[in-house]
């Protein structure tokens, strides 16, 4: 889940290139790409390890406290670095520890204790497609055709990946819970585009690496509250967990969630944004679904059916189509001062 860089990072890699024409630019870039593939593959195995952990006798909501509050340990000195956001932007923080920390998280942990990984990924996925609906229908922006295009594509994908034909065979409620994922993934999407921006006050852009370790925080204790970990059986991690034949420790299966999964997927995806737009580092991240639905396969035995498999490159078409087109131009002419940058105007 990638998140929006700021356009003071977007200023100083310009500046680097410009001081070493072609090649800095060229080398921040593919630095970029290979933190966002890190980060891809990262949030991919998130599912197949937390899915052992859940058959082994742990509550979904439990799982995912110990995966936000373990990484919320590790982030905490960059919280205490960055304290300052708690005065400055305490409804950005609170928004992305509600929506996308605490809800994405335990939407889709929730998902996969009721269908397939490789399923709920592909659903949450809808969310690029979804926050054109957000531009077109609550910003009441126009949208490309192309934008268009790839939403249509992403349901028709969806379509198939649940086998509409068969009476859905999924799981309806465990649809619906990876369906709230991908609702919670747009307001992370959405927060990231607000907290790209100075405020109304003239204070500069939030630190992302801050925001995040505060929305870890914050969904930790929201967590706390529903989850009530006082009351999860914690022998699970004493022992150990199957996955699809064999005995895994299950405290290697949660430093994978936490150290892999969370704080590494995290923190590379941020700094990859940092030297890529944010269209192209939210094109790299729908590879979670493609990484996510090979590990479970390999990992957990979780074979789709061919039409299954076909449906899931299509949602993944629409959701790179979605993702990668602006916003169309407006009708009416407007002042040259009130024009959005490029990055702005994008999704």
């Amino acid at each position: 889940m990638p998140m929006h860089g700021s356009q003071g990072s977007q200023g100083s890699a310009t500046a680097r290139g410009s001081a070493a024409p072609g090649s800095g630019a060229a080398a921040g870039r593919g630095f970029g790409l290979g933190l966002a593939l890190v980060s891809a593959l990262a949030f991919g195995g998130s599912g197949v390890a937390a899915k052992p952990l859940i058959e082994a006798g742990l509550d979904s909501l439990h799982v995912v406290w110990l995966r936000v509050a373990g990484a919320a340990l590790v982030m905490l000195p960059v919280a205490w670095r960055h304290r300052a956001l708690v005065r400055e932007r305490p409804l950005l923080l609170a928004g992305f520890g509600l929506l996308a920390v605490a809800g994405v998280q335990a939407c889709y942990f929730a998902a996969i204790s009721r269908i397939p990984v490789g399923v709920a990924l592909l659903v949450e996925y809808l969310a690029p497609a979804l926050v054109l609906g957000w531009v077109r229908f609550v910003q009441r922006k126009p949208v490309t055709r192309a934008a268009a295009l790839g939403v249509v594509l992403a349901v028709g994908g969806l379509a198939c990946v649940v086998e509409v034909w068969s009476g859905l065979s999924f799981d309806v409620l465990g649809l619906l819970l990876a369906l709230g994922a991908a609702c919670c993934q747009v307001g992370y999407f959405v927060l990231s585009d607000q907290g790209s921006d100075a405020d109304e006050r003239g204070r500069g852009v939030p630190d992302p690496l801050g925001v995040i370790a505060y929305g870890l925080l914050l969904g930790a204790v929201l967590l706390t509250v529903v989850a009530r970990p006082w009351g999860m059986d914690w022998s699970v991690l004493a022992g150990s967990a199957d996955m699809d034949g064999t005995a895994v420790p299950a405290w290697l299966l949660l430093c994978w969630i936490v150290l892999l999964a969370t704080v590494v997927a995290y923190v590379t995806g941020v700094v990859s944004v940092r030297r890529l737009s944010p269209q192209v580092a939210g094109v790299v991240a729908c590879l979670e679904a493609v990484v996510a639905t090979v590990l479970a396969w390999i990992l957990l035995g979780e074979h789709l059916s061919p039409p299954q498999l076909v449906g899931g490159a299509v949602v993944l078409v629409g959701a790179f189509i979605a993702q990668s087109s602006k916003t169309a131009a407006p009708p009416a002419a407007v002042e040259p001062d009130t024009v959005l940058s490029p990055e702005k105007s994008s999704v």
